[in-house]
């Protein structure tokens, strides 16, 4: 149980990568909060938690509101006094030109995939010792499609994001890494206009939520002590074949 006794904070955790990412951590011993702007599947994440025998919490929050990331962070902070795990794994996309994309959409993209990630560590960081912070990056970072320009920018910062972070903080207090998934059974993926039409191609398998939450809870873990900094690429193999 290598979560027994940790806080474990999930943003995005109501569906697909985050929603698998919670359960496990809860299966593994966590108190998982989760993290979502959408109440009914953050609180269905919840139930699937307690009914395994589990410990969890849903929290409401819009990411793109610095208003709400602070107020939910205060809720937390005053309920359990710290945290030991944060994953930020929530993010938008845009499927526009960027002669087309609109100055609010663009900002919007990096409120939620950027700054939300910037804020909760910014604000967990003071409540944590011997934690992980795992960032949910894509491989949309190093190579990606026309259309998804405020996205993939937003990954590529994030991983960026991450080195800081691990030069910032010494592993003794946080160690922060990301996971870069490929193409993962999810809405996100096939609600992409992209992947519809056809000019995003989908090459080799399509993973499921659960292995990606795999390699977020071994990297959250203490079995990666060792391990900072870094991205860790779960694609299936993708980004070898193109």
């Amino acid at each position: 149980m290598r979560f027994t006794n940790k806080i474990c904070l999930v943003t995005g955790g109501g569906s697909g990568i985050g929603r698998a990412a919670c359960l496990q951590l809860a299966a593994e011993g966590g108190t998982v909060v989760v993290l979502d702007r959408d109440e009914t599947t953050a609180q269905q994440t919840v139930a699937l938690i307690e009914k395994d025998g589990g410990q969890a919490q849903a929290i409401r929050v819009d990411l793109g509101l610095v208003a709400e990331v602070e107020a939910a962070m205060s809720t937390i902070v005053a309920a359990y006094g710290r945290v030991d795990v944060l994953v930020n794994n929530a993010a938008m996309m845009t499927f526009k030109p960027i002669t087309e994309l609109a100055v609010a959409e663009w900002d919007l993209v990096m409120a939620v995939n950027l700054r939300a990630v910037f804020l909760l560590s910014k604000l967990c960081l003071p409540h944590m010792q011997g934690g992980a912070i795992v960032n949910i990056s894509s491989v949309h970072a190093q190579e990606t499609t026309a259309n998804v320009i405020p996205y993939a920018a937003s990954k590529g910062a994030l991983e960026a994001f991450t080195r800081g972070m691990s030069q910032e903080y010494p592993s003794s207090h946080v160690r922060t890494n990301c996971v870069a998934p490929g193409a993962v059974d999810t809405p996100m993926l096939w609600n992409n206009p992209n992947v519809k039409s056809g000019k995003e191609k989908i090459e080799g398998e399509v993973g499921h939520p659960e292995d990606i939450a795999g390699a977020i809870c071994y990297l959250a873990s203490a079995d990666a002590h060792y391990i900072n900094g870094t991205t860790l690429v779960v694609d299936g193999g993708r980004l070898s074949i193109l």
